[in-house]
């Protein structure tokens, strides 16, 4: 199987994840008007349509060049865009990548919604794609963040220590690593569909 992860459509009962457009500018800056979205990501809060516009620009220039694949996510019930989620590192060679760039609106946080975007993409990336290894991370400050992948049935790592500089203030961010093989992913998959049918 050829590890080649390309934009695919990915629905479930409570959330649909489209591929990233520019048509879900005005959704996404609508979903993003309260700052504490932004607090542990590496850019800061949107200012208008145009900034919205640029950053998912610059998230299509990223996926054209086979690094990443975008997506808007959008809640089933009532069709808003409540956030946005990627495919990151994608690493051909080793059949591996990184689920990031998740941020949801704040109605949409602790919900079916985040559970279910993120058994759609783990199930996309190892059987769809045929991935050996899906990591994720995030700020090792961010508690939520932490217990929410942790609750997945991700494995903790470890601590990268002063890994990424934010670049609109100088923070320093020390990183926290988690991972899931594709060993993994049946007790992983029981675990989040149990979740699920609660």
């Amino acid at each position: 199987m050829t590890f080649d992860p390309r934009p695919v459509l990915l629905e479930g009962r409570a959330v649909r994840l489209e591929p990233l457009a520019p048509a879900h500018a005005e959704g996404l800056l609508a979903a993003a008007r309260d700052p504490v979205i932004f607090r542990h990501l590496l850019i800061p809060p949107f200012a208008s349509v145009a900034t919205v516009g640029a950053w998912i620009e610059e998230a299509l220039r990223a996926q054209a060049a086979g690094t990443e694949v975008a997506y808007a996510t959008v809640r089933c019930s009532d069709g808003r865009v409540v956030g946005s989620t990627r495919f990151i590192d994608i690493r051909r060679p080793h059949r591996g990548l990184e689920i990031g760039w998740t941020w949801l609106a704040p109605e949409a946080q602790r919900s079916a919604v985040n559970t279910e975007a993120k058994y759609l993409m783990l199930r996309q990336a190892f059987e769809g794609w045929g991935a050996l290894r899906v990591q994720l991370k995030t700020d090792a400050n961010n508690t939520q963040s932490r217990t929410a992948i942790l609750r997945l049935g991700a494995v903790f790592e470890g601590i990268l220590r002063k890994q990424l500089v934010r670049p609109h203030d100088g923070y320093q961010r020390d990183t926290a690593m988690f991972s899931i093989t594709d060993q993994e992913w049946p007790a992983v998959k029981a675990g989040l569909l149990a979740k699920l049918a609660r």
